[in-house]
């Protein structure tokens, strides 16, 4: 009898251990998410002074590390971004950036610094100009030169009318906004982005940036 009572205590006890071994863990995962989110939210990249489109009151921030000569950057803003824009930017959920990134050589470099000159301009037509500039990218033999000044100029003529045209030529050829494409290219040495597209949500990279249920879940989560 003794040795039965004694064996149903250990069952209590060793229950009891279990029980408090699993809320243990639940908020140690807990906890751990919680960091993961602050630490993620702590190292983002500072948007000021970049373009950025949403109500600054979003929960959430998404960024493209994007080159204007990356097909693939043109694919996702034709086939991920639209969606995105109409599920998440338009309804206030989150806002969005985008950070130069010209992998592809002089020809991304200049698109950057036309761009930049834009957008310190007239951050509104900046965009316009922005999806103008992968629209004109060709489909076939994008390697082909095809960014250049007289495109640029006329871009900005006809998407971005406030826009000082002869002052977007001066800021190209002379390199004028370099120092803005510069602190760019820092954040992308600092967050070390290997591809274009590379897409950012509150700090954790997209590890395929065409995955949209990715992406939302992503977004979701915040």
């Amino acid at each position: 009898m003794t040795k039965s009572k004694n064996s149903s205590k250990s069952m209590v006890i060793l229950t009891l251990a279990l029980v408090v071994l699993l809320i243990s863990l639940f908020f140690v995962t807990k906890m751990s998410e919680n960091v993961d989110r602050d630490t993620a939210i702590k190292n983002m990249p500072s948007l000021d002074n970049q373009p950025v489109i949403g109500k600054s009151s979003a929960e959430v921030t998404i960024i493209e590390f994007g080159d204007y000569k990356c097909p693939s950057c043109k694919a996702w803003g034709e086939q991920v971004f639209p969606q995105l824009s109409k599920d998440f930017i338009d309804t206030g959920k989150a806002r969005f950036s985008y950070i130069n990134t010209p992998f592809h050589g002089e020809e991304s470099k200049l698109g950057a610094l036309a761009a930049e000159s834009v957008f310190a301009q007239d951050k509104e037509a900046y965009w316009k100009f922005h999806k103008q500039l992968f629209d004109t990218q060709p489909r076939e033999n994008h390697d082909a030169p095809w960014i250049t000044t007289d495109v640029l100029l006329k871009l900005a003529a006809a998407y971005a009318p406030k826009v000082d045209v002869k002052k977007v030529e001066d800021d190209t050829k002379n390199q004028k906004t370099l120092p803005q494409v510069n602190i760019d290219e820092g954040l992308v040495q600092k967050y070390n982005i290997q591809q274009t597209p590379s897409i950012m949500i509150d700090g954790i990279m997209v590890k395929n940036p065409f995955d949209y249920n990715e992406i939302t879940s992503l977004i979701n989560k915040r």
